[in-house]
Order: C-alpha cells, then sequence, then structure tokens
C-alpha cells in the first residue's frame, strides 16, 4: 500500500467537501410522480441534484456524460487502454421523503455539535462526496492508475431503481469489471439479501360498532411508517379516553395522537409512532399497525384493520403470518409494512408489505401464503424485485477494501450481509462500502438524519486509498 497520509490530504481540502455536499443537499430530491415528465423522470428533485453533482465533476476536470436526466457518469482514466478494467463506483442522489419530527429545515443543511444535518447526509448525498474527494484527491496527485473509474450517480434508488434499468440500457457502455457503492457501512457489505414487497388487497366493506371510512399510512414501502390516520364513525364514546388507555399500555414505545373533528359526526385521529429504515423495522415504532390494532380493539370491523392491527403487528419476521424463515449465513426473513391505503368506497384497499428475504426462500413461497389470508382478495407483487446477492470473501475486491478499512481503523474487517439493498448488487462482483461506521448511530430514513462531519472525513481518506488499491 501507499504511504501518502490521505487523513492529512482530506483535511486540507475540508472546507471545500463541506461546500460541495451542501450544495447537494441544499436540493429537496425526493422522487415526485406528480411532476415526472420526459425532461424529469422522477420529478424535478432528483433531476436538480443530478445536474449539481455532474456541474462539480465538470469543474474539476472530468469528462461527464448525462443519460437523459435518469442516471449520469464521470470518468476518469480515459487515457489508458480500452481492454483496461472499469472500476465502478455507484452512489445516487435521490432522497426519501423528509416526514416530520425535524428540529432544522431538512433541506437548509447546517453542523450542529459535529454533525452535519439534513434529509440525504448519510444517505447518500454525504458518502457520495466523500468517496467522490478520495478519487479527487488520486486526480489532483496524479497518482498512476491502470483501471478507469466510472462514478456513476443515480436518481431512483430509494424507489424502484427505474433509474439504473435506464442507465445500463441506454448509455452504450459495457457493465464495469467490478465496484462499490458507498451506501451502506464499514468494514464492508458483501451480502443483501433479496427484496420484493407484495400487496395485500382488500375491499373497503366494513360494518362493525365504529365504521372505517379512510385510512392512510406511510409515505414509502422502505420506510417504517412514522404516523397514520383514520377516519371513523360510531360508537365513539370516551374515545379519547381509550386511546389515552391505549396509549398507556404501550408507554415504552413512546406513541402519541391527536384527534379532530370531521363532517357528519366523524373523527380524524392521527397515531404517531416512529420512523425507521425498512431493512430495520424493529428499530421504528409502526404508527400504522398500532392505529390498526386501536381500531380493532373498539370495534372496527374489517379484514384491513384486522391483519394489520393483529398478524402484522410488532411482527417484523412474519411469525405470524407463517413466513419466518431464516439461512445459516444470510439470516433471517425481516418484514416491513410500509404503506396503507384504505377508502370505503374503494374496492382495491392495499397494505404494502416489503420483505428482505434470504437465500433459500423467494418471492413465490411469500405470494403463497400471503394468498392464502382471510380477507385479502387478491396479492400482486411490486415489478422490481432483488434477488439475494453475495460476493466471497476470497474475491480480491473483498480482501483489498477490507485490507484498506483494516490499515486505517486498526480494526479488525469482516464480512456482513444486510438486509438493505444498495447500487453495490448491480454488478456480479459489486458490494457496499462505508460510510458508517461500527458503533454509528443509524439515522437514514429517519427525522433528524445526520452524518457527523469527522465520520465524512475518515470515510473520505478511506475512499481515497481504496480506489487507488483497487485501480492502481
Amino acid at each position: 500500500m501507499t504511504n501518502i497520509d490521505f487523513k492529512a490530504e482530506v483535511e486540507a481540502r475540508k472546507t471545500d467537501l463541506l461546500a460541495d455536499l451542501f450544495s447537494l443537499l441544499a436540493i429537496n430530491s425526493e422522487r415526485d410522480d406528480s411532476q415526472a415528465t420526459a425532461e424529469t423522470p422522477f420529478g424535478s428533485g432528483p433531476v436538480a441534484a443530478l445536474k449539481q453533482f455532474l456541474s462539480l465533476a465538470e469543474r474539476d476536470g472530468y469528462a461527464t456524460k448525462n443519460v437523459d436526466n435518469y442516471a449520469g457518469h464521470f470518468t476518469y482514466g480515459d487515457d489508458l487502454p480500452d481492454e483496461a478494467q472499469v472500476l465502478g463506483i455507484f452512489a445516487h442522489m435521490d432522497v426519501v421523503p423528509a416526514g416530520t419530527g425535524w428540529n432544522s429545515n431538512p433541506y437548509e443543511p447546517e453542523i450542529r455539535d459535529g454533525k452535519i444535518y439534513a434529509r440525504g447526509s448519510s444517505d447518500d448525498k454525504g458518502p457520495t462526496m466523500a468517496c467522490y474527494y478520495g478519487l479527487k484527491i488520486l486526480k489532483e496527485l496524479n497518482l498512476p492508475l491502470t483501471k478507469k473509474i466510472r462514478f456513476i450517480v443515480g436518481t431512483d434508488e430509494e424507489s424502484g431503481w427505474g433509474d439504473m434499468a435506464y442507465y445500463f440500457k441506454h448509455v452504450g457502455l459495457p457493465e464495469p469489471d467490478f465496484g462499490f457503492s458507498p451506501d451502506a457501512e464499514f468494514p464492508i457489505i458483501n451480502g443483501e439479501k433479496g427484496n420484493i414487497t407484495e400487496y395485500l388487497h382488500f375491499s373497503g366493506e366494513n360494518n362493525g360498532r365504529v365504521h372505517l371510512h379512510e385510512f392512510s399510512g406511510g409515505l414509502r414501502e422502505n420506510m417504517v411508517p412514522e404516523s397514520a390516520t383514520a377516519v371513523i364513525s360510531g360508537d365513539l364514546v370516551d374515545l379519547n379516553a381509550k386511546l389515552e388507555t391505549f396509549i398507556k399500555t404501550y408507554a415504552t414505545k413512546h406513541i402519541r395522537f391527536d384527534i379532530e373533528n370531521g363532517i357528519e359526526n366523524r373523527k380524524i385521529v392521527t397515531l404517531h409512532g416512529r420512523s425507521a429504515h425498512g431493512a430495520m423495522p424493529e428499530k421504528g415504532v409502526n404508527g400504522a399497525t398500532y392505529l390498526a390494532k386501536f381500531l380493532d380493539e373498539i370495534g372496527v370491523e374489517s379484514a384491513f384493520t384486522k391483519i394489520a392491527g393483529t398478524l402484522v403487528f410488532e411482527d417484523h419476521a412474519g411469525k405470524k403470518l407463517g413466513l419466518a424463515f431464516e439461512d445459516a449465513k444470510m439470516g433471517a426473513l425481516s418484514m416491513n409494512a410500509g404503506v396503507f391505503k384504505f377508502d370505503e368506497h374503494s374496492s382495491d384497499n392495499t397494505i404494502a408489505l416489503n420483505f428482505r428475504y434470504p437465500q433459500g426462500t423467494d418471492s413465490d413461497r411469500i405470494y403463497a401464503v400471503l394468498t392464502k389470508l382471510s380477507g385479502v382478495a387478491k396479492v400482486t407483487k411490486s415489478a422490481h424485485e432483488h434477488l439475494p446477492h453475495y460476493v466471497p470473501m476470497t474475491d480480491e475486491l473483498v480482501s483489498t477494501l477490507l485490507s484498506v478499512y483494516e490499515k486505517q481503523t486498526g480494526l479488525k474487517g469482516h464480512e456482513q450481509i444486510i438486509g438493505g439493498g444498495t447500487f453495490g448488487r448491480l454488478l456480479k462482483r459489486g458490494v457496499a462500502f462505508g460510510a458508517m461506521f461500527p458503533g454509528d448511530i443509524d439515522t437514514m430514513h429517519q427525522a433528524n438524519e445526520f452524518i457527523p462531519v469527522d465520520v465524512l472525513l475518515r470515510a473520505a481518506a478511506i475512499y481515497a486509498e481504496a480506489i487507488y488499491e483497487l485501480a492502481k
């Protein structure tokens, strides 16, 4: 390995790195299908962030390519022979919805107590810029490389990955030979579970002593719903007292509620939980399932609330549904009930269940079990599915990245397999690498998302050396 002090090189560029990162964090790049056009396939925000990122690369002298505002890349090493291998680096500019509960504007980044607070600070704009500056250091030091580098940035990682599907189909270049995504944690993520969302469909029929008119909860399938709202009528005597008792029963979950008056003696009840990443639903408090349980207890008779409030309630492994499964290497299946939609006048009400499943089971088995649930009209699958992915420890990509991590941190590297899905799985020889360190607080997909400045700088130094070792 080289003796260059990459940490010192990063520190010398700290001010510029933070300025460039803030220029990206200030852009609300949530997917917005209401703004989708031929020019803005996932809304105007993701496009704006993509263009800003590519403009930074152009400023620094890279050759860039924007593939119809779906994704883009810049290249380094164009002077190398055509047959030179290509190292791919995959990142993304889109973010999940900010939601509520922030102590500051999620799109006005600020540093408090050494932490950068903003939506996208840790997922994935912060790690992206740490990696970008890692490569920038190699370029400015003019270190000799034998492999080309293609830094690819998408705009739909948090949804259906339509950006990468379009990119690979239209970019006119072969896939990189190997690569990594700075969109997870250290020491490495060399395995990822399969990922599928399956939708339970219900009629609007319900005829209990409490009538459910509407129910909504959740922003994205890969987020734990932080809150849910129901419109109800009927036997609502002592509704406030019943809610107070319910809240006290689950006091350790820190849930809370609001009640408003609606039309025609209806009540609008909102229950607030806590959001979390859908790959780790146990870290959140699913406001939708708690509200469904409450409604089930006070007299709503609906398959929608029965399943949400009993079979799905507080079960992140699918045990009550009969879906629990565990693989010795890849771990256990997990389930996140992410989006709930109900209208009494609709014949197609849905609960979206997002599954992260290990090798040894599959989406068809999950589907077969779900179709047998009483009260479910039908089950459908999302169009996009990720199959389980694994790159062995013996692969030079994995061993090189771990050796860099060990050198820079003094910590022992080891393999990790997660339920989350990253762009690392786009390549057969692809992994995720950083930027969270062991013991760091994970605030991805949560209110008050942050990344510590020192973590950002440590990661940038690791990325610089890692890219050099992989491409030298």
